[in-house]
């Protein structure tokens, strides 16, 4: 069989164990990325663009397109295609045919060599298809306006058009797909690091640092097919950039042997595709950067319990598991109004708080081991005494809305950020469009983080902005789209592609909404709650579920625990019930969105 393997860096030219390139052997290997949605499907500009390195220029090259290659697979096959061509002159190709009729052939000349680095980029903006190698155009535009539709539903990367003449011997690394923008339109500079999640980016596949490609958008998970062999060695001995590593990194439950492995994104239903550790026979679908979703445990903290007051009390349960909260322990203080909370897959971490006179603000920062009850301890301080404020983290950082103050009239745009594994005070993270105070929860996939709502210093009193900050790079916030209402106090949730939106104030509604995490635009509706409330006690999620604790609901504050299936419109049922009524509090989990 193929030999499949991951080339790693033994010289000293990148300084950075985990700096690679994902390895094909020409006979056998390729990767598949099933879509999610319409991903490879191009109604208007797109950009596919890859680094490539050739250990042997064969007479077709086939690097990476949708529909299994299927253009040549049979009757009724549609798809496009990226290859290198060296019949009947040395070009670069990309074509589509739809139900087996050639809709469009280009080829762009340019004569590439075995042994050497290539970026190649394919781009569409308008009807203008262009091709650049190294960042230099290759021949002429050429126009097309058709629609590119796959009707195989995936991206085949690395070849499979049937013949091992057509598949892939060389090395590839940063393979990033962009629909509805073109990024490069001219000339340009060569790129000399990682490439980054756009907004339109839609797959950014990077080697992970211990295994194959991993999708750095979150958005997909890559199944790769052939033998995963440790020799002979590749003979490639660098990354064409820097470091080229899935962010976050990755956790391994499966052993990755004879057959294909899904890595990356969200757990995926699989029937014999999933490699399996040795010595198991049940199929465990894992999330790869946190726990897999029947682990997950969610994380209710301090707020107000009736008729305790102002509490420090931490609950816990088992996302999965329907049933009523258990004593975990007590933070350091009591509080309420935190509503900043986020963790990695190990560590909890609550930022803020207080009652609701504003002498009694915290800027406390306190931190959890999730898997271990216990009390929480110090972990530095914020920037400012806040409340009310909201959360988005990945893996590695977290970013907490300090919307200081005791009402809408002291509302801040400023973000900050910690280290979640290295205890220390918060740093500036930059601002967000508006300021705005009462937006609860944590909305985040491995590269995104979104902030929803609100309550904003001047009338009308209430926003529907939703903006979003790319979790790696400190900056402001950009205008992401809309909510359906213009709320404050609810609560938020999300898994790796969806976000949820679940009550709030004024009128105390019952409404759910959603977004695609990936994908610009305004919210939609998702369903109802069981009751309408404002002010959970904490929200937190897996990647299948997400719950939605207590609240208050004039005139009293509730114990319920609700619990929506995040990719299923639908109503919220009932989970349980939290050990007292309670509201204005935080939650988080080690399964959320944020960790893939």
């Amino acid at each position: 069989m193929a030999n499949l393997r991951v080339n790693k860096i033994a010289a000293p030219i990148v300084k950075d164990e985990f700096t690679g390139s994902v390895f094909f052997d020409g006979t056998g290997d390729y990767l598949d990325v099933k879509e999610n949605g319409n991903d490879f499907d191009f109604d208007g500009d797109f950009t596919v663009e890859f680094w490539v390195y050739f250990n042997t220029v064969n007479s077709r090259n086939d690097t990476v397109g949708s529909g299994n290659n299927s253009v040549y697979l049979g009757a009724s096959k549609s798809g496009w295609i990226a290859s290198y061509y060296t019949q009947s002159g040395s070009k670069w190709h990309f074509s589509y045919q739809s139900d087996q009729s050639w809709i469009f052939e280009y080829t762009f000349s340019f004569t590439s060599v075995a042994d050497t680095w290539y970026h190649v980029a394919f781009t569409r903006e308008g009807s203008s298809i262009k091709c650049f190698v190294d960042g230099v155009q290759q021949g002429s535009t050429q126009s097309s306006s058709a629609t590119l539709t796959s009707s195989e539903n995936l991206l085949r990367v690395g070849g499979g058009g049937g013949s091992t003449s057509l598949l892939l011997n060389g090395y590839l690394s940063n393979l990033r797909v962009c629909k509805g923008h073109a990024v490069y339109t001219s000339n340009f500079a060569l790129p000399t690091r990682e490439l980054e999640v756009h907004p339109e980016t839609v797959l950014l596949a990077c080697y992970d640092g211990e295994n194959i490609f991993a999708d750095k958008s979150g958005r997909h998970i890559i199944a790769a097919y052939g033998d995963r062999l440790s020799s002979p060695t590749p003979t490639a001995t660098d990354s064409p950039i820097g470091i080229t590593t899935h962010n976050p990194g990755l956790t391994r439950n499966v052993d990755p042997t004879d057959g294909p492995t899904f890595q990356g994104g969200v757990g995926f239903v699989s029937q014999n595709w999933l490699t399996l550790p040795k010595g198991t026979t049940t199929e465990r679908f894992p999330n790869f950067a946190g726990v897999d979703a029947a682990s997950a445990r969610g994380i209710i903290s301090g707020g107000y319990y009736d008729p305790a007051g102002v509490v420090n009390v931490i609950e816990y349960l088992t996302i999965s598991t329907l049933g009523n909260t258990k004593d975990f322990g007590d933070l350091s203080t009591n509080h309420a109004h935190g509503k900043s909370g986020f963790a990695s897959n190990t560590r909890g971490i609550f930022a803020g708080g207080g009652s609701p006179s504003a002498s009694s603000l915290s800027n406390n920062i306190s931190y959890i081991t999730i898997a271990t009850t216990g009390n929480g301890k110090d972990f530095g301080d914020c920037i400012t005494k806040t409340k009310d404020g909201s959360a988005a983290g990945n893996q590695t950082r977290g970013i907490v809305h300090a919307a200081e103050g005791p009402s809408s009239t002291t509302a801040t745009n400023s973000l900050q950020y910690v280290t979640i594994q290295t205890s220390g005070n918060a740093i500036e993270f930059g601002d967000l469009t508006i300021a705005r105070t009462n937006s609860t929860g944590e909305l985040s996939s491995p590269v995104r983080g979104l902030f929803m709502g609100g309550y904003i210093p001047s009338s009308p009193n209430r926003t529907n902005t939703i903006d979003y900050v790319t979790i790696s790079t400190t900056s402001n916030a950009v205008d992401f789209g809309d909510m359906t209402e213009a709320k404050g106090n609810y609560g938020v949730l999300s898994n790796s592609t969806r976000g949820i939106r679940s009550g709030g104030n004024p009128s105390t509604v019952n409404t759910i909404d959603y977004i695609t995490i990936a994908t610009l635009g305004n919210a939609q509706d998702f369903g109802d709650l069981t009751t309408g409330l404002f002010d959970p006690a904490g929200t937190c999620a897996s990647s299948i579920r997400g719950i939605i604790a207590g609240g208050y609901k004039s005139p009293a504050f509730l114990n319920v625990i609700q619990y929506v299936t995040i990719s299923t419109l639908g109503n919220a049922q009932d989970f349980g019930d939290m050990t007292s009524p309670g509201a204005n509090g935080a939650g988080l989990s080690n399964g959320h969105g944020g960790l893939g």
